[in-house]
């Protein structure tokens, strides 16, 4: 069995899988950790593979996408150590085939880039893709598949590390399921429904409006770690699908290593 391994490396966290050429045959989520050094990544993956009854020489190559450059570099260096070969970085390495009209696409995450074109390439377009991690992202594409750009703002975990940092009493909470009652009576609870509805207020307002630039039949997507906190109180998101990156990673990656 020849795998490639794709990573999403994240501020937060980094979500990790194995491709086999045509879907995801493992996946896990790691914590983000800055300081982490390229052998620590490489006994991370030593067990994960070995989890699976699988070794380094399984794996043919690697594809990355980063929005945390020490971690990036430190990634490839332990896929160069590790595995033998060098790291395929999007938008480096591995440029998604699909126009950009991003007004400085330097300034692009990775992530963001992936997002839009496996959400395209599953969906067609014109499509949003809203993802709930740190950040939560909105990005379009246009109806013939060119990334047109979206918007950023504060993630579901950010807004409660916020609340916890800048405030003298309100508790550092880890919001992932409503209350049962708008109305909290316990501050935890109220926190709790301040965010979660504050995100489906914000992916509401936000779909309305980029549907009234792209056309009523746009459809709206939901991915990342925190998705399944938000979209199920959100109608407006018709699918979610949890490893959206990772599988844009996996046909990217893959076509690099074995263009037709």
């Amino acid at each position: 069995m020849k795998l490639l391994l794709v990573a999403d490396i994240g501020n937060t966290q980094t979500a990790v899988g194995l491709w086999d050429s045509a879907q995801l045959v493992a996946k896990w989520r790691l914590a983000s950790r800055t300081h982490q050094t390229a052998d620590e990544i490489g006994a991370l993956l030593w067990g994960l593979l070995r989890l699976h009854g699988l070794e380094f020489p399984q794996i043919q190559g690697a594809a990355l996408a980063s929005v945390v450059p020490p971690l990036e570099s430190r990634w490839m260096e332990a896929v160069h150590k590790y595995i033998g070969k060098p790291a395929l970085r999007v938008g480096r390495e591995i440029p998604p085939p699909m126009p950009i009209r991003y007004r400085r696409p330097h300034e692009l995450g990775a992530d963001r880039l992936v997002n839009g074109y496996a959400g395209h390439r599953l969906f067609g377009g014109p499509l949003i893709v809203v993802d709930y991690g740190t950040a939560t992202t909105f990005d379009c594409v246009s109806r013939e598949g060119a990334y047109l750009g979206g918007a950023i703002a504060p993630g579901l975990l950010l807004g409660a590390q916020a609340l916890a940092r800048g405030t003298a009493k309100l508790p550092a909470i880890d919001p992932r399921s409503l209350p049962p009652s708008p109305i909290a009576q316990e501050t935890e609870e109220a926190i709790e429904n301040g965010l979660i509805w504050g995100q489906v207020g914000l992916t509401k307002e936000m779909a309305e409006r980029i549907k009234g630039e792209l056309g009523p039949e746009t459809r709206v997507i939901a991915t990342g770690g925190l998705a399944t906190a938000i979209a199920p109180h959100c109608r407006v998101i018709e699918e979610v699908v949890p490893d959206l990156t990772l599988m844009g990673l996996g046909w990217l990656g893959w076509e690099a290593l074995h263009p037709r």
